[in-house]
């Protein structure tokens, strides 16, 4: 190809990266999708596509919802210990956020309740909600009818706003809330971190990426236990580590977010999902492929000193 087709491209990568990683959850199989992308762009009579970025949306939707379809994934996520990968704030791949709805499509809490959709509803949700296709313009993209985009539309959204609050968390706002809950989790009083956490406030954790399925918490004072835990420093667990991380406080899609860091490699992150000025979720993911993307994101960034120096 010229340089002009491939630049063409190229100007698109960081929004088609986008919509692959809210389609997909993952940031390596986005990655993928948007490389397949390119080689059919690169294949194809470009002579005759009027509207480059129509069609490379289309090519990139229909390329995910293949993926969502392919037995590997399905089994991967049906053996109960997947989460979405998650996202620095400042990564190009979390796309727009102008709007409440671009914002929240990207939460780890909405990505985890569009498993419960089909291929098509999450395609359709994802490119209305969060690119702002009109539902006839989803309809040639996906071919199916103007009606059916509507119908897969109003199902999404109708599973989808549970985990919508519409809150807008900025860095200095995430700062103070983790702030608060680290404090909380290193004094060793587990009642602090229940004053923290809403009265129905729910944890997930991939234990620490060694567990087969993933640990899920029903209620305030088994996350407070559970966090109580994690945080209280040992010998063994810096033996483990290779060393005695930093703990900071971050944004990961969307939401204040609990790092552990050491030689600026992230070796665990904490999602807190807020509702109303309490903590209504936890999230924690430690397992290391998971974390690679968010790794590379935190060494690009300026972030600022720790909450905790050496823990």
């Amino acid at each position: 190809m010229d340089t002009a087709t491939v630049a063409r491209f190229e100007a698109s990568r960081n929004r088609l990266a986008s919509l692959a990683y809210r389609l997909l959850g993952s940031a390596a199989d986005a990655e993928d999708t948007v490389q397949d992308a390119f080689l059919r762009w690169q294949a194809a009579d470009r002579e005759y596509v009027e509207v480059p970025e129509a069609w490379l949306t289309k090519i990139v939707t229909n390329l995910a919802i293949d993926r969502l379809r392919s037995a590997a994934v399905r089994r991967e996520r049906a053996v109960g210990a997947w989460m979405p990968e998650p996202l620095l704030d400042g990564d190009p791949m979390l796309g727009p956020a102008d709007t409440v709805e671009q914002r929240e499509s990207v939460t780890l809490a909405v990505l985890t309740l569009m498993e419960r959709l089909s291929p098509v509803e999450r395609a359709v949700y994802v490119l209305r909600e969060a690119f702002a296709y009109s539902h006839a313009e989803i309809a040639g993209m996906l071919g199916i009818t103007e009606a059916a985009s509507q119908q897969h539309g109003h199902r999404a959204r109708r599973r989808i706003t549970a985990a919508r609050n519409g809150n807008h968390i900025d860095r200095a706002a995430a700062h103070r809330i983790v702030a608060a809950f680290v404090d909380a989790a290193a004094s060793g009083r587990t009642e602090r971190l229940v004053a923290l956490l809403t009265d129905d406030a729910t944890g997930v954790s991939d234990g620490a990426g060694l567990a087969g399925r993933l640990i899920r918490y029903a209620s305030p004072e088994r996350i407070a236990v559970a966090i109580r835990a994690g945080f209280k420093p040992s010998e063994a667990k810096r033996r483990l580590a290779g060393g005695s991380p930093s703990i900071h406080a971050a944004v990961v899609n969307g939401c204040p977010a609990v790092l552990a860091t050491l030689d600026d490699q992230v070796l665990g992150v904490v999602v807190l999902e807020v509702r109303d000025g309490k903590v209504a979720g936890t999230r924690g993911i430690a397992n290391r492929e998971r974390l690679q993307r968010l790794t590379l994101e935190w060494q690009r960034q300026d972030h600022g000193a720790p909450l905790i120096e050496s823990w």
